[in-house]
């Protein structure tokens, strides 16, 4: 069980019988009489938000999710399809499951979904992908200022913001929460 204070950003906890992931959070100290700590948590079923808010010596309940490396296989018009590595074990998740990670994906890459209850729940990609440039207008000859940032369409068909300097085929970084690009393999 956790404390209110146990709680921190990412914290798995269980709500009503539903998997929640702590968003935000804050600490209110009050006298003698303990601390509020107010959070925004994240439905890992619905992906609805709620904030809540825990006072004192309350229980929380951990949330009992596990976590299987998965490799993606293909999609079609309504579902995405993976393969556990080890057990050949298929999953299928619908697309809304999935969102926005369709971005970053390509057949045979590696991610982890998680369970809950047996169910999967949630589709994790790693915090930063290497993905081919496909496409980028060529640089101004003598432009080659780093602060200069032009479109770049990457293998999955994501359109990104790179540096003057990045090429078709380069491999670039990509931060999966902010779309940000981060570097150029060397």
């Amino acid at each position: 069980m956790y404390g209110p204070t146990d709680l921190k950003k990412n914290t798995l906890i269980t709500l009503d019988d539903q998997p929640y992931k702590v968003v935000e959070y804050s600490q209110k100290v009050m006298g003698r009489g303990g601390s509020i700590v107010n959070v925004k948590v994240k439905n890992l079923i619905t992906g609805a938000l709620l904030p809540k808010t825990f006072k004192g010596q309350e229980k929380i309940e951990p949330a009992e999710v596990t976590t299987r490396k998965v490799q993606y296989l293909y999609k079609d018009d309504e579902k995405f399809y993976f393969m556990d590595p080890e057990t050949f074990e298929q999953y299928e998740l619908a697309k809304d499951m999935v969102g926005d990670a369709d971005d970053f994906m390509k057949e045979g890459d590696e991610m982890e979904i998680q369970f809950y209850n047996g169910t999967p729940i949630n589709l994790q990609l790693p915090k930063n992908l290497w993905l081919k440039v496909t496409y980028t207008e060529s640089v101004v000859k003598g432009d080659t200022t780093s602060s200069v940032m032009k479109d770049a369409t990457l293998e999955t068909g994501l359109v990104i913001k790179v540096p003057a300097f990045i090429k078709e085929g380069d491999i670039v970084s990509v931060d999966t929460e902010t779309y940000a690009y981060r570097e150029r393999k060397k």
